[in-house]
């Protein structure tokens, strides 16, 4: 409550005697002119105390801004919004609630307008929900990689920096792959590795799909016998249940992981929080959102490197 609703208030006279003592012995009747100007007061002290109240729920929603963002469980399960995020609140005073998704379940989000802002690392996807009007506009942010993981005495020989011939190798032999197939970014990524290897339909009997986020699939490799991943670097790095498991293939300018941030198009749902989720946009690709995204490291190790002014 702000000081001008509290300079409103005055103290109860009943709260007031109450503190007091006793009170005076009340007349056995009171005069119609007293019992008015009684009622008067009373009525006086209840507009008062319902106009504080008043004040109070508009205080409090002026205060309580918050957007929804959907994006990816890389962003979430790497920590880099518990970093981000209470900087831009600290700018602006929005809150904003982030659900972690696949990249594909958060751009489905944004079609059915149930997010205000998009946060998310699939590019051709990016620019097709632009293109298809239900975002206004893709800006990048920010670049990772993604690595291959497997275990440190690499039974498939995978070691190195071609990223599909790992692959390769990897059918060959048949063996244990984690695939996250949920339409995330990094499993859209792994799908056009596997393509670029001439391996869509020819993976391997040791291929499985888990249907989840970055760090549940980590956590199923790390229980498997012999299984690799493709992992976002941002994730492994904050990933603390490796047991053998160590990066294999990195370096490939094809693991090139970039993120991108879009409003979610008024136009086709007005009751998307657009001024909200631009404040946002324009923060992160600005230079302090910038300089708080390239701050956050977990080791000394920079996670994510932004490139608002080199990314296409």
């Amino acid at each position: 409550m702000s000081f001008e609703c509290l300079a409103r208030m005055e103290p109860s006279p009943l709260r007031a005697g109450a503190l007091s003592g006793p009170a005076e012995p009340s007349p056995v009747r009171a005069e119609p002119v007293e019992a008015r100007a009684l009622e008067r007061r009373a009525a006086a002290k209840l507009g008062q105390w319902l106009a504080a109240i008043l004040c109070a729920v508009s205080l409090s929603v002026a205060h309580g801004q918050s957007i929804v963002m959907a994006s990816t469980t890389s962003t979430e399960q790497s920590g880099l919004f518990a970093h981000l995020l209470p900087a831009f609140k600290k700018a602006s005073g929005i809150d904003i609630k982030v659900v972690a998704l696949g990249t594909g379940q958060a751009l489905d989000m944004g079609r059915r307008g149930d997010a205000d802002v998009l946060f998310v690392h699939d590019q051709p996807a990016e620019e097709k929900i632009v293109a298809d009007g239900f975002a206004v506009k893709r800006f990048p942010v920010m670049v990772n990689d993604f690595v291959l993981v497997g275990p440190a005495s690499d039974p498939a020989k995978v070691r190195g920096r071609d990223i599909v011939e790992a692959l390769k190798k990897l059918a060959a032999l048949g063996g244990n792959f984690v695939s996250r197939g949920d339409k995330s970014g990094t499993h859209a990524a792994e799908l056009r590795f596997w393509g670029m290897a001439g391996l869509m339909d020819k993976k391997g009997g040791g291929y499985k799909e888990c249907g989840c986020g970055m760090g549940p699939a980590l956590n199923i490799a790390s229980s498997s016998s012999g299984a690799y991943v493709l992992a976002d670097r941002g994730t492994w790095l904050s990933f603390r249940n490796r047991g053998d498991l160590a990066v294999l293939v990195e370096g490939d300018t094809r693991l090139f992981n970039q993120y991108g941030v879009m409003v979610v198009n008024p136009a086709k749902h007005p009751h998307v929080k657009a001024a909200e989720a631009q404040k946002f946009v324009d923060w992160v690709v600005s230079p302090a959102g910038q300089a708080v995204i390239a701050a956050y490291k977990i080791g000394g190790e920079q996670l994510f490197f932004p490139n608002v002014g080199t990314a296409r």
